[in-house]
């Protein structure tokens, strides 16, 4: 049956529901990405943060913004899926310091290779991140 309902114009709508569109849309093409890869979007960000070497799992849930118990969980997959190693930290016995492992960096590099297909090649364009890095800056600051 062919829908009868006339398309929505968009040009009307207001700005906070444009960007609440655009974003739930996003969020669930990477979803389903991410899924593909093994991974949630926890767990990019994890992976993300360790690329420039091994972090303590409290400090890697400071740089993520998330609590120990959230980054335990996150940690935990990613090492059921061998895409990170937790040893123990030659500094301090009682902490364990996460690595990435070199599945983990390969599957890290693919996920950055296929963002810019899930916003039809905005993700690389200067423009368009520097007009994100600042609206996110700016509301950032309000709070």
């Amino acid at each position: 049956m062919v829908s009868t309902t006339p398309e929505p114009d968009l040009s009307t709508w207001p700005t906070g529901r444009l960007l609440a569109v655009a974003a739930r849309l996003v969020e669930q093409r990477w979803v389903a990405v991410l899924d593909g890869m093994g991974l949630t979007h926890a767990g990019l960000i994890a992976l993300h943060t360790l690329r420039d070497g091994p972090l303590p799992q409290r400090t890697l849930a400071q740089h993520c913004q998330v609590t120990d118990q959230t980054m335990s969980r996150t940690l935990d997959r990613l090492a059921k899926a061998g895409f990170v190693t937790r040893t123990e930290d030659p500094a301090d016995a009682r902490r364990h310091l996460t690595r990435l492992t070199a599945s983990g960096r390969a599957v890290h590099d693919e996920a950055v290779r296929a963002e810019p297909a899930l916003l039809g090649g905005l993700g690389d364009d200067d423009a368009f991140r520097a007009g994100l890095l600042d609206l996110i800056t700016r509301l950032s600051a309000r709070d």
